[in-house]
């Protein structure tokens, strides 16, 4: 007799977890607002406890922050930090990408083309721009999995959650979606020559660009101190 596969329910932090995240992402919770505990609580009708624990994970990662008087508030971006991020991003990256020309099997590049190739169509389509960001960290995530360094991958997953704040900030709609793609597909010709040292460069000259585009985006917004 085939066994009944039982769902466990999920644990109510880690739906407030979720729910909190895509509150930060979407702009909901703005930069530099205040979480009030007691008020999310009734909100969301639940106690402070699974509340708490959510909002320690989002600290982990990096989108919530604690000041002096242990008050909880939504991460907001300094030029400071934000240049740190990406010059963390550009030495992890342009190697990583060294490293996946020569471990990568043959079928795993192509997967990045297919990835590419989808990004194209979402464009053409004028999907939602949730789901091109996506594809966009898609590009991204297949080098760092397919670089086979492990440590490596540890250090980016570390900056995730800001990364994907930060491509959400950056995207600006098919113009901009238009340029990250052609930058991408750069980066995925010389991977497929097998050029490392012009793939790792293709890959700083996109981290730059794309530095740049988020900090006049930032300051365009309003979204900086």
């Amino acid at each position: 007799m085939k066994q009944p596969i039982i769902q466990k329910p999920i644990p109510y932090y880690e739906q407030f977890y979720h729910s909190l995240k895509a509150m930060i992402v979407e702009g909901t919770l703005t930069p530099g607002e205040r979480i009030n505990e007691t008020q999310l609580a009734k909100d969301f009708g639940v106690s402070r406890s699974p509340i708490r624990e959510a909002i320690r994970v989002l600290e982990r990662e990096g989108l919530l922050v604690s000041d002096e008087k242990a008050k909880v508030m939504v991460y907001q971006p300094t030029f400071k930090d934000v240049e740190e991020i990406y010059q963390c991003r550009q030495a992890l990256e342009s190697f990583a990408v060294r490293l996946m020309i020569t471990a990568a099997e043959a079928d795993e590049t192509a997967q990045i083309g297919l990835v590419l190739e989808e990004t194209r169509q979402a464009i053409h389509r004028e999907a939602p721009a949730q789901e091109i960001i996506k594809l966009n960290e898609s590009f991204h995530n297949h080098i760092i999995l397919f670089s086979r360094n492990n440590r490596l991958k540890r250090q980016i997953d570390e900056l995730r959650s800001l990364m994907y704040l930060f491509r959400t900030y950056n995207f600006t709609g098919t113009e901009r979606a238009l340029t990250i793609e052609a930058e991408h597909s750069a980066i995925y010709r010389e991977i497929k020559a097998g050029n490392q040292e012009a793939a790792s460069k293709a890959m700083i000259h996109h981290l730059e660009h794309d530095l740049s585009y988020l900090k006049e985006q930032l300051q365009t917004k309003a979204l900086i101190i």
